[in-house]
């Protein structure tokens, strides 16, 4: 009888051991077909009224990196990295956000990308329009799709 509880108490035990170090349990599936998730999402607005004046585009983009998803993009002038979470109800938390740090013409505008999106909390697709809100939900910024 011992024995009997022994090999069973084993294989118990080592029953995980082929299994696949990693699960998968749909969330990164999930997100990967979301409208946000793969295009370039190119900067127009600075909250609802301010145009985008930089020298060269400010933009983003979300892409599926095993579990998370990856921003990257630029500020204008500054390459753009960081991390993304999306949830229900639109939601969305963006951190982790570094740059590289070039001088360079039109910065006043650049230095305000990487805070914005830092701040955005949810966001909104109308066909070729993103736009991200703050927690308080007034409008941080507005993106247009690039095909």
């Amino acid at each position: 009888m011992r024995l009997w509880v022994a090999l069973l108490l084993s294989m118990v035990l080592l029953g995980g051991c082929g299994a696949s170090p990693s699960v998968n349990n749909g969330a990164d599936t999930a997100q990967a077909t979301l409208p946000i998730v793969g295009p370039r999402w190119t900067l127009t607005l600075l909250g609802t009224d301010q145009p985008w004046q930089g020298e060269a585009a400010a933009y983003f983009e979300l892409q599926p990196e095993g579990d998370t998803l990856r921003l990257s993009g630029s500020d204008g002038c500054n390459r753009l990295m960081g991390k993304a979470e999306l949830g229900e109800g639109n939601r969305i938390a963006i951190s982790e956000v570094i740059s590289t740090r070039m001088a360079c013409p039109g910065l006043a505008q650049s230095t305000q990308v990487s805070h914005l999106l830092s701040q955005a909390h949810r966001y909104l697709i109308d066909h070729d329009r993103l736009v991200l809100m703050g927690r308080d939900g007034h409008v941080l910024a507005g993106f247009k799709r690039q095909k």
